[in-house]
Formats: C-alpha cells, structure tokens, sequence
C-alpha cells in the first residue's frame, strides 16, 4: 500500500492560458515521463454509497470526507490501482493498492470479495468500509493529463483536459466506452500539488494564470447533471 499526504489546489483554466503555463513549467520543471505530445488518459471508476453520501459531503464542504476509485491508465493494463482519498483540513491523504485485472473486473460489478486475499489492512478496511456502508460502482471518469514534477517539497503540476464520464456503462476495462463530455472543450483543470509549502518560482508562475478556482472535484463534475435534475 502507498500513501501519500499533501495539500491540493484546483483550478478551472481556459484552453489558451493552460498552454501558455504548460509552457512556462517546461522549462523549470521535470516533464511527467509518460507526457509525450498531448499527455495521457486516465479512466476511474467511483464508488459511492447508495444515497450518494460521498458526493453530497463534497457537495456540502464536510471538513472530513472521502473517495474511493479504481484507477487505470490502459484499457489493457493487467493492474488497475484502488484508492481511497481522504481529506483531513486542508491536506489530501491518499492510500493506494494495486489489485489484478481479474479482482478489478469483480470490483466493478459491485463483488468485493477478493480484497480479503490481499494482505495489506488497507484492502481489508476497504472491504468493511465498502461492505458495510454499501458502496456501490457510480460513474467512470475519463480525461487527458499532463503533469509536470518538482522534487522539492512532492511539488506536481497537473492539466487535465477532454473530461468524459458515463453512469450507464461500468466496465472500466472496456476500449469501446461510450462517454459524455461534463466539462467545456475550451476549458482545463489545474491542479497543485505539494507538501508543506509551494516554492516561490513555481506560485509566481501559477499565480500569473487566469483562473478561477474549482470546489468540485471531477467525480462531482461527472455525476451532477444526473443528480441534480434526475437525468
């Protein structure tokens, strides 16, 4: 199990600014290996609990709430990543185990059960937690990133573009998903993220973007159409 604990910033950006910043963090910061010329794909698929209490305690700004999402970057990667994302104040934990395709597959229709074969406490909280408070698969999200890395402090600067989802079709390992766009073609979303303090060359530069900041997460984003007006 892998866990990290950091504070996270999110912003929407129109596309011209996103480009104009991308620019700039190249030349000071390490370029995520897996970039290349437009980024890459994440897909998670969210787990909720059957009145949706997850998304309601984002929605309402709980100071303690959480996540749970299986996350793959490959419909046909042999692996997908569980995580659970837990805010505690103003800093992100986020604890992560990777399961097979095969005890992923299981996950996504709901079955929960080869977590037990799984050592770590972290897949056995997760089956109790998901068992008991009956966590359901919600939505999978899609989107395009690219990332950009400082050593220093955990610093990582993300831009996330193209953002889909579907609440009609859970299999995540699926390379026909007929996906809905939820958010503006023209626009982005940057995230900050860092331990302890932001370095001073990097927060001007951020600074300098035109931006709005953003108090939904992208599993919200998703799932608000359908849960607002009863689509």
């Amino acid at each position: 199990m892998n866990e990290v604990l950091r504070q996270e910033k999110k912003y929407f950006m129109n596309t011209v600014d996103m480009k104009r910043l991308s620019g700039r963090l190249e030349k000071v910061m390490i370029s995520d290996e897996h970039n290349g010329a437009e980024g890459y794909i994440i897909r998670s698929l969210y787990f909720d609990t059957l009145d949706d209490g997850d998304y309601e305690a984002k929605i309402d700004g709980l100071e303690l709430r959480r996540k749970i999402r299986l996350r793959i970057y490959d419909p046909s990667a042999d692996f997908a990543m569980l995580e659970m994302k837990q805010k505690e104040g103003s800093y992100q934990k986020k604890r992560s185990l990777r399961v097979s395709r095969a005890d992923a597959v299981e996950l996504t229709h709901g079955v929960y059960d080869s977590l037990l074969k799984y050592p770590d406490p972290f897949a056995a909280e997760c089956y109790s937690l998901m068992h008991m408070q009956l966590y359901r698969p919600k939505t999978i999200v899609q989107y395009k990133r690219k990332a950009y890395i400082a050593k220093e402090n955990k610093i990582r600067i993300t831009f996330d573009s193209d953002l889909r989802a579907t609440e009609t079709d859970m299999e995540l390992f699926s390379d026909r998903l007929n996906m809905t766009p939820v958010l503006d073609p023209f626009n982005s979303v940057l995230e900050v993220k860092y331990n302890g303090f932001l370095l001073s060359y990097i927060k001007k530069l951020v600074n300098e973007a035109d931006r709005s900041e953003l108090s939904v997460s992208k599993y919200c984003l998703a799932r608000w159409a359908t849960l607002k007006f009863g689509l």
